[in-house]
């Protein structure tokens, strides 16, 4: 099971390998302002990602794993970049944020302390390096807050449009309300008496056709319990809602109709369909806070996007490789 953490960007950690004391760092793969990305760490995280690839799409071609790698090298860049900014700009998180936290992560899972250390040492993580990781995300949380997200809005106008052009999102599906009356067939029910049930519920099908009150016919004839209360009442229900015997036959009928008889694996039913309410939007207001969520979190992902190109522009990276 993985484990939900908060998160912005693949972590990384900027690492210098040497392979014995008398050798220096491995090749260089890019240099951003003042900082090395080794081409050790770009082969751990390609490897990493390209045996993903590989169990769901099968072997990388050639040209696949070089833009692969190109894709590993440019995420690996920005990373460094937002680490940098983090500093430039002493954003710090406290040990009780991340205390609370991982509090968090326990109570989403259900896990003890136990369990969460038992968890992250599957996925090959100790419980420090989770911490840190989890450090390293929540910076990176509050500098997207700070830099990209507190110069978003989202206007009514926006929330509006977005409704308007996507109005299958929006639909209210068609509502019923029906009544019926039901017959009860034991499951131990002889042929000759199953003859006599049907017989009996045909002859109340006439009867609901030629009298219009229907309710009074449940309370005389309808086996279910709540009938002598409610006059068969089904409710107000919507498509799903019903067992699929009576509901394929409700949303063929029109309102004050009776159904021929329906059967069912509890018995028989005779349905009259009282109201049926057309399909339409949801009032504006009642999916408003979901619209702007949605939008906020398209614009989020934009802005960052733009951001991130900008501080690209100001930086000094060179790719070796």
């Amino acid at each position: 099971m993985r484990i939900i953490i908060l998160s912005i960007l693949i972590l990384g950690t900027l690492f210098f390998a040497t392979i014995s004391s008398a050798e220096l760092i491995s090749g260089i793969a890019a240099i951003v302002n003042d900082e090395i990305i080794t081409i050790r760490e770009l082969n751990r995280e390609f490897d990493l990602a390209s045996k993903d690839v590989e169990k769901k799409d099968g072997p990388l071609s050639a040209e696949s794993a070089k833009k692969l790698r190109s894709n590993i090298l440019d995420s690996m860049v920005d990373r460094v970049l937002v680490r940098q900014k983090i500093k430039e700009l002493n954003i710090v998180v406290s040990e009780e944020e991340i205390r609370q936290s991982i509090e968090d992560v326990k109570k989403q899972n259900r896990f003890s302390q136990e369990a969460l250390v038992s968890a992250l040492l599957s996925q090959g993580l100790t419980f420090d390096q989770y911490k840190a990781q989890l450090k390293d995300q929540l910076e990176r949380l509050r500098l997207m807050s700070q830099e990209v997200k507190s110069k978003i809005q989202v206007s009514e106008r926006e929330v509006r449009e977005y409704y308007e052009a996507n109005p299958s999102l929006y639909k209210e599906e068609s509502t019923y309300r029906a009544r019926h009356i039901f017959l009860k067939i034991s499951k131990d029910a002889l042929n000759t008496d199953i003859k006599k049930i049907m017989e009996k519920a045909a002859n109340v099908v006439s009867e609901a056709r030629s009298n219009s009150d229907f309710a009074a016919l449940a309370r005389k004839y309808s086996d279910d319990p709540g009938a002598a209360k409610d006059g068969g009442d089904l409710g107000t229900f919507k498509k799903g809602d019903m067992l699929p015997e009576i509901e394929s036959t409700v949303l063929n009928m029109k309102p004050g109709e009776v159904s021929e008889i329906v059967t069912s694996p509890l018995g028989l039913h005779i349905i009259k369909l009282e109201e049926r309410s057309a399909e339409k939007m949801k009032p504006l207001e009642s999916v408003k806070a979901s619209i702007e969520d949605i939008l906020y979190r398209k614009k989020s992902e934009e802005r960052f996007t733009q951001w991130l190109q900008e501080l690209r522009k100001g930086a000094a990276i060179e790719i070796k490789q």
